[in-house]
C-alpha cells in the first residue's frame, strides 16, 4: 500500500514540476467514463431557508423530455429530494426546473413486500445513502424496510426499472398522483396504462401525462386506489382525483422484475410507440448502456486534463447541469415526423417544441454555451420558440410547461439574437423579430394568470411608460421596475444588433438609441442605479443595500453592473476607469449588510449572500454573476483572474452543499464551466468572451463544426492563478477577451501562469472588451 501511495505522491510532484505544453497532467484517461466524474447529488442538499443548489438528482439523457427521480419527500414538495432525509416514498417521472416552479405530470413506481403499504406516508422506506448509486444514467437504492433493491435507467421518453426482490409476497405501485388521475390494469398483457394531471399552472384545459408501463411477470393479484387512498381491492380500473394501480405476486429470493415506462403528452397510443421505440426488446443493462453512452458523447465534447480530481468532478457535474434543460417537450410520431403537444393551445402540432426553462437566469451563459457547442441543437431550440409565438402570441420568458408568472425581463431577445448573430441556422428569422418587436412595443392582449392579471413573464410590464420615459417608474405599481428597465434596455441593444445584420438600419438605430436608457436611472449622488419616479425625482429615501423593491432578488449594488452591451458608458457615469474599479472593489471589500424589509424576512438569496465571505457579492444568485468580469473593461484583469478563481475553488465542490445559491436550469452551472476554462460571456449578441483565469492545465472543446480548440496552462496551479502572458495559434495575445471566431476555427489558446499578478498584461486601452458607446465613437 505504501508503494502505491508513494507512486502517486512521485506523479502528482512531478506534473507539477513540468510546464511544457505537451505534459499538462492527465487523470482523465483515454479509457475513463467522464460520466463516472459526475455527481448528481451535487446542490441536494438544500431547503426553503438555504439553497446549496435546490437541485434533485435527475436521472435522465440529455434535453429528455422525462427525467426520473427519488422521491423523498411528500407528494407536491417541490424539494422532493433532500439529501438529509432518510426514506423514499417511491421513484418518480418528474419535469421539475424549479422547487420554485414545482412539478407537473408526475407520476411514481414504487415496491414493497409483506403486508400491503400503499399510502405514502406509511409505505416510504428507509435507505442510506451508503446503499445508494447515483449516475445520470442509472440510479440504484436498497429498500431496507422491503428488502427490496429498486433501480431505474433512462431514455429521453421511457424508462427500464429493475426490482429485485426477496422471497416474499411483493408488490409493485403505480402513484398517479392528484389533481386527475386514470389507472387501468390489463392482466393479459402484463400492463398498466393511464394518465396524470397534476400540474402548478401553464397547462391548457386538456391537458394530460398519458402512460404504460409493462411487465415481465404476470400479476396474481390487482388492486387500485381512489380518492382519499380508499383501496378498492382485486379492481382493474380507477380514476378520480387521486389514484393509483398495486400489482402482486409470489417471488423468490433474488428474483428480478422489470417494468418498462414510457409517456406521452399526445395520446395512449404515443406513449406505446415511445416504449417500443426507445427500449422495445432491450434489456436492463442495454437501457443502462445506451443512457450512458449518450451521457460519454455530450461529455466528450469537452476533454479536461489535470492534477486536481475533485475541479475535474465539480466541472462535469456542472456539465451535466447545463445539458438537462430546457427539456424536448416534442416527440416522434408513428410517420417519423416531429411533433408536439402544444401546451399554449392544446393541439398536436408539427415542429419542435422545448420548455422547463427561465430565460431570466439562462440568457446569461446557458444559451451562449449552446451557440459555442451546440448550435443544431439551439437552432431546433429557436423553432420552438418561434412555434410558441405562433401558438400563443407570445415569446416564452418562463415556460413550465407553458407560460408561467415568475421573473421578469424580456430575455428571449438575447438567446434569439445571440444564436442568429453567432451563425444558428434558423428557420424562422422574420417570425422571430416580429415577436421580439412586439415583445418591445406593446402589452395588449398578454397571457393572463388564473386570477386574471397579465403574467408578468410574458411580455414588457410597463412597456407603454418604458417607451415613453425612457425607463419604468418607481412609483406607479409595477415592482421591480429598476431591474426591468435595466434588462430591457439590454435586450433593446440585442434587437439592434439583430436588426443591423439584417439590414434593417432603422429599427436598429431606433433600438441602439433605446439601448442607453440604464442611464435613466444612474444616481450620480450615490453612484447607484436607483428607482426614479414618473416626475423625473429618484425615489426617496434610498438605501442601496435594499433588496427586492426596484429591483429583482438583488440590490442596487447587484443590479448596477446590468448594462451588459455598454460597460464602458457605465464607467464613464461613474468617473472613469479607476472610479469604476474603486466601485467594484467597494462591493467585495465592505460588510455582507442588507435590508430585507421588502420582503419581511430574510430570503434565501440574502442569507447566501451573507454567509459566503465575499463581502456584497452574491454569486448565488444571477444578476451579478457576470460581475468579477467587469475589471477586464478597467484594465485591472489581475482582480478579475483572482475572484474568478476564489469562486470557482471556495464556492463550487462536487458535493451535496456544492453550488452557492440555486442552480436554476443551468445557469450557475454554466458560470463554472465557462470559467473553469478561462472565460465567460459578459455580453451575448456580442462576438466576444471576457477572459479570467482558466481552472485546468489543459482544456479540449470539440465543435460542431469538426475543429477543436484546446486551451493550454500547463504550469496553473492553486498559487498560479494569475496571467502572466497568452499565445493564441502561437501569436502573442495582449486581448483580455477572445472572439468567437477564434474559438469556431480551432486552434490553440496558451496561457502562461504566475503566482504573482502581471498587471501589465492586457493594459493597453484598446485591449479592453466591446462596449457600444465605445464602438460608437469608432
Amino acid at each position: 500500500m505504501r508503494k502505491i501511495v508513494y507512486i502517486a505522491i512521485f506523479i502528482l510532484i512531478s506534473c507539477n514540476d513540468k510546464i511544457k505544453k505537451e505534459e499538462a497532467c492527465n487523470l482523465v484517461s483515454a479509457n475513463t467514463n467522464l460520466v463516472d466524474f459526475v455527481n448528481p447529488l451535487m446542490g441536494t442538499d438544500s431547503s426553503f431557508e438555504l439553497s446549496n443548489g435546490n437541485t434533485y438528482p435527475a436521472i435522465a439523457t440529455p434535453w429528455g423530455m422525462n427525467f426520473w427521480t427519488p422521491m423523498t419527500s411528500k407528494m407536491g414538495d417541490g424539494w422532493t429530494y433532500k439529501y438529509d432525509e432518510n426514506k423514499i416514498r417511491g421513484i418518480k417521472q418528474t419535469h421539475q426546473p424549479s422547487p420554485w416552479i414545482n412539478d407537473y405530470a408526475a407520476f411514481s413506481l414504487m415496491a414493497v413486500t409483506g403486508n400491503l403499504k400503499f399510502q405514502e406516508d406509511e409505505r416510504q422506506s428507509w435507505f442510506s445513502h451508503k446503499a445508494e448509486t447515483v449516475t445520470p444514467y442509472h440510479y440504484s437504492v436498497y429498500l431496507a424496510d422491503y428488502d427490496v433493491t429498486a433501480e431505474v435507467a433512462p431514455t429521453e421518453r421511457s424508462a427500464h426499472f429493475k426490482f429485485t426482490f426477496p422471497k416474499n409476497q411483493s408488490y409493485i405501485l403505480l402513484d398517479g398522483f392528484f389533481k386527475g388521475s386514470m389507472v387501468k390494469i390489463i392482466p393479459e398483457e402484463r400492463k398498466i396504462i393511464g394518465y396524470c394531471r397534476n400540474n402548478s399552472g401553464g397547462v391548457p384545459d386538456n391537458f394530460h401525462n398519458y402512460f404504460v408501463a409493462e411487465f415481465d411477470k404476470d400479476f396474481e393479484l390487482t388492486h387500485t386506489w381512489g380518492d382519499k387512498w380508499t383501496l378498492q381491492e382485486n379492481s382493474k380500473e380507477n380514476k378520480g382525483e387521486h389514484v393509483g394501480a398495486i400489482v402482486g405476486f409470489k417471488t423468490k429470493r433474488a428474483e428480478a422484475v422489470h417494468v418498462k415506462v414510457a409517456s406521452s403528452f399526445i395520446s395512449l397510443q404515443q406513449a406505446q410507440l415511445n416504449l417500443d421505440r426507445e427500449i422495445g426488446a432491450d434489456s436492463f443493462e442495454t437501457t443502462k448502456t445506451k443512457a450512458k453512452t449518450a451521457w460519454e458523447k455530450e461529455l466528450g465534447k469537452i476533454k479536461i486534463e489535470d492534477d486536481n480530481i475533485d475541479n475535474i468532478r465539480t466541472f462535469y457535474s456542472c456539465l451535466y447541469r447545463v445539458l438537462l434543460f430546457p427539456r424536448q417537450l416534442h416527440e416522434i410520431d408513428a410517420q417519423n415526423q416531429t411533433v408536439h403537444y402544444s401546451p399554449y393551445n392544446g393541439e398536436v402540432l408539427p415542429g419542435y417544441m422545448f420548455t422547463d426553462n427561465g430565460f431570466w437566469d439562462t440568457f446569461r451563459a446557458v444559451f451562449p454555451f449552446f451557440n459555442l457547442m451546440y448550435p443544431e441543437l439551439n437552432a431546433q431550440i429557436m423553432e420552438g420558440l418561434a412555434n410558441t409565438y405562433k401558438e400563443s402570441g407570445w415569446l416564452p420568458e418562463w415556460a413550465s410547461p407553458g407560460h408561467r408568472d415568475c421573473m421578469v425581463g424580456s430575455n428571449s431577445a438575447p438567446n434569439i439574437a445571440d444564436a442568429f448573430l453567432k451563425g444558428v441556422a434558423m428557420k424562422d428569422t422574420d417570425v422571430l423579430l416580429e415577436a421580439m418587436l412586439k415583445n418591445a412595443t406593446t402589452s395588449d392582449g398578454r397571457p393572463v394568470s388564473s386570477g386574471g392579471s397579465p403574467l408578468k413573464s410574458v411580455g414588457r410590464e410597463g412597456i407603454e411608460y418604458y417607451n415613453k420615459l425612457g425607463y419604468v417608474p418607481y412609483d406607479v405599481g409595477i415592482n421591480e421596475n429598476a431591474a426591468r428597465t435595466l434588462e430591457y434596455a439590454y435586450a433593446d441593444f440585442t434587437i439592434a444588433k439583430m436588426a443591423e445584420k439584417l439590414g434593417k438600419e432603422d429599427i436598429a438605430e431606433s433600438f441602439y438609441k433605446r439601448s442607453l436608457n440604464y442611464k435613466n436611472l444612474f444616481d450620480s449622488e450615490t453612484g447607484w442605479m436607483r428607482g426614479k419616479n414618473e416626475d423625473g425625482t429618484f425615489q426617496s429615501p434610498f438605501n442601496p443595500l435594499k433588496w427586492g423593491d426596484a429591483f429583482t432578488e438583488g440590490n442596487s449594488l447587484h443590479y448596477t453592473w446590468s448594462v451588459f452591451h455598454d460597460i464602458n458608458g457605465l464607467m464613464e457615469l461613474m468617473g472613469g476607469k479607476k472610479a469604476f474599479e474603486n466601485k467594484l472593489d467597494e462591493v467585495f471589500n465592505m460588510p455582507p449588510d442588507f435590508d430585507n424589509s421588502y420582503y419581511g424576512f430574510t430570503i434565501h438569496e440574502i442569507r447566501e449572500m451573507q454567509i459566503m465571505n465575499m463581502g456584497n457579492y452574491a454569486h448565488g444568485n444571477q444578476p451579478i454573476q457576470h460581475m468579477i468580469y467587469l475589471y477586464n473593461y478597467a484594465n485591472a484583469s489581475h482582480k478579475a483572474q483572482e475572484k474568478v478563481r476564489e469562486v470557482l475553488t471556495k464556492l463550487y465542490s462536487p458535493t451535496p452543499d456544492g453550488y452557492c445559491g440555486d442552480e436554476d436550469n443551468g445557469q450557475t452551472s454554466a458560470w463554472y464551466v465557462f470559467s473553469a476554462l478561462g472565460f465567460y460571456p459578459v455580453t451575448p449578441a456580442v462576438n466576444e468572451y471576457v477572459i479570467g483565469s482558466p481552472l485546468f492545465k489543459k482544456a479540449m472543446l470539440h465543435l460542431e463544426n469538426g475543429n477543436t480548440f484546446e486551451i493550454l496552462a500547463p504550469n496553473n496551479s492553486s498559487e498560479n492563478l494569475y496571467i502572466n502572458s497568452a499565445t493564441l495559434n502561437d501569436n502573442p495575445h495582449d486581448k483580455s477577451y477572445l472572439n468567437f471566431e477564434d474559438i469556431q476555427n480551432g486552434g490553440e489558446l496558451y496561457f502562461e501562469m504566475n503566482k504573482t499578478p502581471n498587471k501589465n498584461w492586457a493594459s493597453d486601452a484598446d485591449a479592453v472588451p466591446y462596449s457600444l458607446s465605445s464602438h460608437l465613437k469608432q
